[in-house]
């Protein structure tokens, strides 16, 4: 088919943008690493559908549990859990993994697994008799008993039947002594337990077979070795089950020759004497007789030879049509494809020809085989596991037992024990004061203006990192909107950069990024911050902004051109401020991803119609219905802004460089935008999923469609557009402003028209306070002219009243009635003051 396959090893960590792909196909257990990178948000939606083959990690559950490992045990929960669906291709695997089972188990038949590792192990060496380990000749004739998978009461009791169907045939068989042929008989069980060789030998016994003639074996994973050694196997059970026997298909695949039971499922696949020999069960007489045509002389007959011959040619196409249907029917139900692409063949258009058999032939020279046996490949993943819990585990046990006791015999108990009482006694001083004191209870204003005061001097505490001051002395900030964990490993750590988070969880720890919630409430519903993205970043960057952004320019980049690996390199971001600062172009418009480049444009098509195709065809009739109700216009006008092709290209994925003021314009431009295309498209789109811009059910719907109206408005509202090469630095202009002339509809994207626009809206929803359901008034803040004059009326009344308040109490004060005295004090002389009157009158007297 000339895809290009790259194998990526167990240890590899997966930093890959998992939004480019429409959905996940994994198989085998080995693919719990990139399960695991699919755990965190922005790639929990992703359709992952996980094919397990393997039994390994089911046998080790209980002994995760048994042995205090349940740490890998709720890791692998997890993990399946993750999954969308989880594909087997029999019924008996997920009875083995039944404690995993979130409600998201499917079985699809399938033979191909089993055909490709049987053919693994013929190219091997390892299917020679003389290796599995029972004591007979190369000559000897050796017959294996296969039962089903599941155990149930009454197999032991069909497995008797079929020995006894067997028994005549010992007849025909000379004694162990001579060179002639010796019947041996192999019954696979996977509870080969004393409990049930007893019974078997006793049943052996009965029907006269000698005690080294049948032997009771264990079923392993890898039974190819016992089946073959066999020339001919039976199927022993006659339990009715919803898909054909993995070992009777191992055997046919081996190119045994088979006899089993005509039961339904396997009627449907083997021809009676043509692929095999079908009995009716419980009826050991026609065993025996079929047994008898199949063997001649200690051999298979030629006849026999080739039905095996057929059986397995048919084996390797069994359940072709079943296989392909299945997973073509859970394809169709699970994954949702971008509008951009065409849509995959119905179930019904499918050929013929692939439905009928396996394209085997692009797997013939594929050298090394072995490498491909997934029975003993897969698990390897197991022990890598274990291994490092058990690290991790014994080095956080061996930290945990030499810090405990360093801690506790540095600990002074005496001293401690002071300090505890003396701390005890202030506090009950404390409370006994607090209890005396009269607490006299303040305004709320005095309360709000020293809380404000103490979060002040909080902030001016703040000890800022190197990335934020030297961001503060930088003409450029370029922010990084993200969304959930996985997102991490692709964005910036230097101060040119700047992270803002889109939603409360899943932030960056210790880093200086933006809370775009806190700042924008719109964002805490769960609806919008789907259906805007990007768009909500900005809005709430501009709400506000100079509380937050202080430098003159702005820009944004998706963390998905970091996946991709097209961000700027060093060499670019110079080249690019060493333009802002020299004003080498302007109120200009930088960007450094191309919409010729995008992966989803490779028609290379012009503007609008690169908008249809990754917008389900309706992009052209949603932005004009838009700018409809945007601008008041008539129904019958019908233009569009025009985007002419001139040979220049376009800005893609929100990656881009403006100076703040521009900004501002741009976001002013961009909520009115966004309000019209929401009152037109939130009824559907909220309670069905479905909108006009998708053919599935998209929680992004109007993601496509804002990722490219910020070309509209810098075409229109006449800004250079500027090419910068992400790699070398180097700068071109595209759609020079000499060749737009005409062209431009400045008139209605100008900072006047889109003003007064602004201050309509803003006038409406402050004065109106409309009922309906209205986004605009979320998107930002609301201001216009009359909120400014009634501001400062407030103020000048409240100054008014507060002057006049102090009026009348110096007028109450000057006012106040004074009360006047009862009775006039005379105040009494001293005692030497008395005794000089009365000397001085009897002297005058005298």
């Amino acid at each position: 088919m000339r895809i290009q396959v790259n194998l990526l090893p167990l240890d590899m960590k997966y930093t890959i943008d998992w939004l480019d792909y429409s959905g996940i196909l994994a198989s085998s257990v080995e693919a719990r690493l990139v399960i695991s990178s699919l755990l965190q948000e922005p790639f929990k939606s992703i359709p992952v559908i996980w094919i397990i083959e393997e039994r390994c990690l089911a046998i080790r559950l209980s002994q995760y549990l048994r042995n205090g490992m349940s740490g890998i045990y709720g890791d692998w929960k997890q993990v399946f859990s993750r999954a969308t669906v989880v594909v087997f291709s029999n019924y008996y695997l997920p009875i083995l993994y039944s404690a995993f089972d979130a409600g998201n188990f499917f079985v699809i038949p399938s033979s191909v697994g089993e055909a490709w590792a049987v053919d693994s192990f013929l190219a091997s060496s390892y299917h020679n008799k003389s290796l599995f380990g029972m004591a007979h000749r190369s000559e000897d004739f050796l017959i294996a008993i296969v039962g089903s998978q599941f155990e149930y009461s009454g197999m032991w009791l069909e497995l008797a039947l079929v020995l006894q169907g067997l028994s005549p045939l010992l007849r025909g068989f000379q004694s162990y002594n001579v060179s002639y042929p010796v019947l041996k008989v192999g019954i696979l069980s996977r509870n080969p337990s004393t409990v049930h060789e007893n019974p078997l030998e006793t049943v052996a016994l009965s029907f006269d077979y000698p005690k080294w003639i049948v032997e009771h074996i264990a079923w392993e994973d890898d039974n190819y070795r016992f089946l073959g050694m066999a020339d001919l196997v039976i199927y022993g059970s006659f339990l009715e089950e919803q898909s054909f026997p993995s070992s009777l298909l191992q055997a046919m695949s081996l190119g045994k020759l088979v006899i089993a039971p005509d039961l339904d499922v396997i009627k449907k696949y083997i021809d009676d004497g043509v692929t095999g020999y079908l009995y009716p069960k419980y009826e050991v007489e026609m065993l025996s007789q079929i047994i008898r045509q199949a063997i001649s002389n200690g051999k298979l007959t030629p006849v026999a030879q080739k039905i095996a011959k057929l059986g397995q040619g048919k084996a390797k196409n069994l359940m072709v049509s079943e296989t392909i249907q299945g997973y073509s029917w859970l394809l169709e139900n699970v994954l949702k494809f971008p509008s951009e692409i065409s849509t995959p063949k119905k179930i019904e258009e499918i050929s013929s020809t692939l439905k009928e058999e396996w394209q085997w032939h692009p797997f013939v020279n594929i050298g090394n085989t072995k490498n491909f046996n997934r029975m003993t490949e897969s698990c390897e993943i197991l022990d890598m596991l274990e291994e490092e819990w058990i690290r991790t585990h014994r080095d956080a046990n061996a930290n945990n037992s030499s810090r405990l006791p360093e801690a506790f015999l540095s600990i002074n108990w005496e001293e401690q024990r002071m300090i505890e009482i003396e701390n005890a006694k202030k506090m009950l001083e404390e409370d006994e004061l607090k209890d005396r004191t009269d607490q006299p209870h303040g305004l709320w204003e005095e309360v709000y203006r020293s809380a404000k005061r103490a979060d002040r001097a909080k902030n001016e505490l703040h000890e800022r990192d190197e990335r934020e001051l030297e961001r503060i002395g930088q003409p450029l900030c370029i922010y990084e909107p993200y969304f959930g964990e996985g997102t991490w490993p692709f964005l910036h750590n230097s101060s040119l950069y700047r992270g803002i988070g889109l939603s409360p969880k899943g932030r960056r720890p210790g880093a200086d990024d933006v809370d775009a919630t806190s700042r924008l409430p719109l964002l805490g519903n769960a609806y919008y911050r789907e259906a805007l993205v990007e768009y909500g970043a900005f809005f709430a960057l501009a709400n506000r902004i100079d509380r937050i952004h202080k430098n003159a320019w702005i820009g944004f980049q998706s963390w998905r051109v970091g996946a991709r690996k097209a961000c700027l390199s060093k060499n670019a971001e110079k080249a690019l401020l060493q333009s802002i600062q020299t004003r080498k172009h302007g109120d200009s418009f930088y960007f450094w991803v191309r919409m010729d480049e995008d992966p989803r444009n490779s028609a290379q098509q012009d503007f609008w119609s690169f908008c249809d195709a990754i917008n389900s065809g309706n992009c052209r009739f949603i932005v004009s219905e838009t700018l409809h109700r945007m601008y008041g216009i008539s129904d019958d006008w019908d233009s569009l802004p025009p985007m002419p092709e001139d040979g220049g290209t376009w800005s893609t994925m929100h990656s881009w460089v403006l100076p703040t003021r521009s900004f501002l314009e741009f976001v002013m431009f961009s909520r009115m935008f966004v309000d019209a295309l929401d009152s037109q498209m939130y009824e559907q789109h909220y309670q069905s999923g479905y909108c006009y811009l998708s053919l599935t059910k998209d929680k992004h719907c109007y993601s496509r469609v804002l990722e490219l109206l910020i070309n509209v408005w810098v075409y229109h509202s006449a800004r250079r557009m500027i090419y910068v090469n992400p790699e070398t630095g180097v700068m071109q202009e595209h759609h020079i402003m000499k060749n737009r002339r005409g062209k431009m509809w400045i008139k209605w994207f100008s900072f006047a028209t889109l003003k007064s626009m602004d201050e309509d809206l803003a006038e409406e929803a402050d004065s109106d306070s409309p009922r309906r359901r209205w986004l605009w008034p979320s998107t930002g803040e609301v201001f216009w002219q009359g909120i400014y004059e009634r501001e400062r009326s407030m103020r000048h009344h409240q100054r008014e009243k507060r002057r006049q308040q102090s009026k009348d109490k110096i007028r109450r004060i000057r006012s106040r009635v004074k009360q006047k005295s009862l009775g006039k004090y005379i105040k009494p002389p001293p005692e030497d003051a008395v005794g000089e009157v009365n000397i001085t009158a009897t002297t005058r007297t005298s």
